[in-house]
């Protein structure tokens, strides 16, 4: 009765969707969703996501933005920042974001998606004195607050017997999530932050463990001193030509890098994120000389990790948990320190990098040896360095990097991008890593976690072949030419993207969306000791109506299916049908409210949750079994400079009397988990 109820009450919400008749914009939320459903980790999707959220926080005046802070905006390509900053010159003063409708290469999707981080201000350029930027400087305090409200058994009460045998059962903190985030800022010229964080189970201000948070962080960022560009203290992030030798910068879904496939150099960027991986610790700086930009840093950070009985690393753990003896043994056990350049020339349609790193632990790092990690690094020390470039030629855009390892190993990765219109976006990439090719700052265009043993042809194109209907897809091929873990032999696949938009009117659009990702894997029979590699494929499905009402509530109603067969096994599958409804029409109140049922065979067909998060938190939970998710959240502007905002997600199952496993084992069928978040600005 209980489902028969719910299911009635999504068909109803939906069928009334249907009878309403301004579209939910182009959210970049759903950009860092598709990544993190292809397996970005966590630190870089949290990085990301603070990023973005500063950014939207701290809106572009389109009458004052530079061409520079154009080309740092993550969100657009090289083209699309040039077309803007020529539109910009030739007709300030603009009176209207939606001005940028009219930008060649700028498609409609691509505005909507762009609009929240841009307004419109005063014209007149301000040349202000650093005394004058801090007394106009905007101050920003920033307080989270999360619990899950169900016991784990990491926080049960054992006897010190137990605990004698067993230290690692027990969390030695409180079972609550809290951070703590100041700011200053001065448009982009000034940006101070300090960070302090503690995850759950990690003890907070106790006895033993004085300090309060577990991690803390602080950064500063200087920018426009003549000739010096940029100036970075503290914790920053930076990437170097198309990440084949550095990178812990902004990345890219596939699906994204249809119309956005060529990566730029960047300088220094605050790292503001509580995620404890990612970043360096140290200081950077861009001097700029004529049509040379030069980027120098140096980073001297302690890291966690794994280590042998000898004392050598065998992997890093970047989770940044500390809540267990074991857990906290590791904190901070060993450093790394790194330092490198990146030569830049630019003129008009040119760019040519020449970049260079090294870096270097106090212990030697040593994989626990196996087959598939056979050509990984085996040292205390390494050396990168490269050659990129970037040349356009009209609506094409040709880019490339070449690196070097210090084995002598070369990676390569070649691009070519054609925009003849915003109706028409085309790209090609190829990539070439080899086995033995190690570069642990790298992070580019790949189907693996690694920039290495891998070679792949990639193709894209976001194109409207109808007024109201837009088309995004891709096809990658790869090959993994060495042992992968868990595929004891070369391996292969394929991974396919189509995703099309039926725009009814400017306040509803129609989503279609279905990929295919083949790959293989170690597969065991039930009635055999021995094992093989197998072929499996994973395919999804998306509907997806999305509605907006001028009163300011907006609707969004979705099926996903999934579906993941392995050759010779039986097929799995499940599906989740939800509903997510939120309110816009206050400057004092918003809200959502998202409800959904889902039901799936295994956690190799599980589903997502695409439910809205309160401001700088992300959370996509995903869901295999039988039963039920909603969640509600809102945010309440007590002033117009302070505002709270609180979420409360449940999670019910109908075919299990227990969640999770180990210290996270809840014993129960149902899980809640309360956020909250205050924000205070002076």
């Amino acid at each position: 009765m209980k489902f028969t109820l719910f299911h009635i009450f999504l068909v109803v919400v939906f069928c009334a969707n249907c009878s309403l008749a301004k579209s939910q914009s182009n959210d970049w939320r759903s950009h860092l969703e598709q990544l993190a459903e292809e397996g970005a980790d966590d630190a870089t999707i949290d990085n990301m996501f603070q990023e973005l959220t500063m950014l939207e926080n701290n809106p572009m005046n389109l009458n004052r933005v530079s061409r520079e802070q154009l080309e740092r905006f993550p969100l657009i390509n090289d083209e699309q920042a040039s077309h803007i900053a020529e539109f910009l010159d030739k007709n300030r003063p603009v009176y209207s974001v939606f001005e940028l409708r009219n930008v060649p290469s700028l498609d409609f999707n691509t505005v909507e998606l762009i609009l929240p981080f841009f307004f419109v201000g005063e014209t007149e350029k301000e040349q202000l004195s650093v005394q004058e930027m801090l007394k106009r400087g905007r101050h920003e305090v920033q307080s989270r607050f999360d619990k899950t409200l169900n016991k784990r058994a990491g926080y049960g009460e054992f006897s010190d017997s137990i605990l004698q045998r067993y230290p690692n059962r027990k969390y030695r903190g409180e079972d609550f999530y809290t951070s703590l985030k100041y700011a200053f800022t001065y448009r982009d010229k000034i940006q101070f932050g300090l960070v302090g964080e503690k995850d759950p189970g990690e003890p907070f201000f106790q006895k033993n463990y004085p300090k309060g948070y577990d991690h803390y962080g602080f950064h500063l960022i200087v920018r426009d001193l003549g000739k010096l560009k940029t100036l970075a203290v503290g914790d920053y992030r930076l990437s170097f030509g198309q990440g084949l030798i550095l990178n812990n910068d902004f990345i890219l879904s596939k699906s994204w890098s249809t119309n956005n496939i060529v990566r730029r150099t960047q300088g220094p960027k605050q790292h503001f994120s509580t995620a404890e991986s990612g970043f360096f610790r140290g200081a950077a700086a861009v001097f700029q000389i004529d049509n040379v930009n030069i980027t120098t840093f140096y980073s001297n950070k302690k890291l966690d990790a794994n280590l042998s009985g000898d004392g050598e690393i065998t992997s890093f753990k970047t989770d940044g948990y500390h809540r267990t003896l074991s857990e906290m043994e590791k904190k901070n056990n060993s450093r790394e320190q790194v330092t490198g350049v990146n030569i830049n020339y630019r003129k008009e349609q040119l760019q040519i990098g020449v970049s260079g790193i090294y870096h270097a632990y106090n212990r030697m790092y040593n994989p626990v040896v196996r087959e598939y990690n056979y050509y990984y690094l085996r040292d205390s020390s390494n050396l990168n360095a490269s050659i990129d470039y970037s040349y356009r030629l009209n609506r094409l855009l040709f880019a490339g990097e070449t690196a070097i390892a210090k084995n002598g190993a070369t990676a390569t990765t070649h691009m070519v991008q054609y925009s003849p219109s915003g109706l028409l976006s085309l790209s090609a990439l190829y990539r070439y890593y080899p086995i033995s090719y190690n570069a642990m700052h790298a992070q580019a265009f790949s189907e693996g976690s690694r920039v290495q043993n891998e070679n792949g042809l990639y193709v894209g194109a976001t194109f409207s072949p109808l007024r109201k209907i837009s088309v995004t897809t891709y096809l990658d091929i790869f090959r993994f030419p060495w042992l992968k873990d868990q595929v004891d032999k070369p391996s292969g696949g394929l991974d396919f993207y189509f995703l099309g938009t039926y725009s009814m009117d400017r306040n509803s659009n129609f989503e279609l969306r279905y990929t295919i990702k083949q790959k293989e894997q170690n597969a065991g029979y039930p009635d055999e000791n021995s094992r093989t590699v197998l072929p499996y494929n994973t395919q999804k499905i998306r509907l997806r109506y999305n509605h907006t009402l001028n009163s300011g509530w907006d609707s969004r109603t979705t099926l996903d299916a999934a579906l993941y067969h392995r050759k010779h096994f039986r097929k799995e599958k499940g599906y989740m049908l939800s509903q997510n409804i939120g309110y816009r029409g206050s400057n004092k109140i918003r809200g959502d409210f998202f409800a959904g049922y889902f039901r799936s065979d295994t956690y190799a067909s599980r589903l997502y949750s695409y439910e809205r998060n309160i401001l700088s938190t992300f959370y996509m939970p995903s869901f295999y079994g039988k039963g039920v998710r909603w969640a509600a959240s809102g945010r309440y502007n007590i002033t117009p400079k302070l505002s709270l905002s609180a979420k409360i997600g449940r999670t019910r199952y109908f075919d299990r009397d227990t969640i999770g496993s180990g210290t996270e084992l809840i014993n129960g069928n149902s899980r809640t988990d309360l956020f909250t978040y205050l924000r205070w600005q002076f």
